[in-house]
């Protein structure tokens, strides 16, 4: 039986370049940093939490960058947040580069997209509270 989600896998072109804006910009921790025999093993995740976000290198990939004009969809990591507008005015004094100018209301509650240095899409969420 499956237990658990232990890594996500983000396809980034400068590894370095992708670890600064997950800690610095998002907040991420670094969890592990090695070399391997396929190359350099790489994960952050939000302190106390199992899931891990992999930072693979690899040359850009499908969906990256994000085209001007297109639809914002979410993208292929959500974090959620408990103050996503605090955490979103934080974030954006950090330098992160965000698809709205403030996170938008919508039934399940806030959103904003956030774009990573390669163009990938991370959705930051807040919950409606009941």
């Amino acid at each position: 039986m499956l237990t658990t989600i232990m890594y996500v896998t983000v396809y980034v072109t400068d590894q370095d370049r992708a670890l600064a804006f997950y800690t610095g910009g998002l907040g991420l921790e670094t969890r592990i940093d090695v070399a391997g025999p396929d190359g350099r093993f790489l994960t952050v995740g939000v302190p106390d939490s199992p899931v891990q976000i992999l930072l693979w290198s690899h040359a850009a990939a499908a969906g990256q960058p994000v085209g001007v004009g297109e639809q914002i969809a979410p993208g292929p990591v959500i974090l959620e947040s408990d103050d996503l507008r605090k955490d979103f005015d934080i974030m954006r004094q950090r330098g992160v580069t965000f698809g709205q100018s403030e996170p938008e209301e919508y039934p399940f509650g806030l959103r904003v997209e956030a774009t990573d240095p390669d163009g990938n899409q991370i959705s930051l969420r807040e919950r409606r509270t009941p």
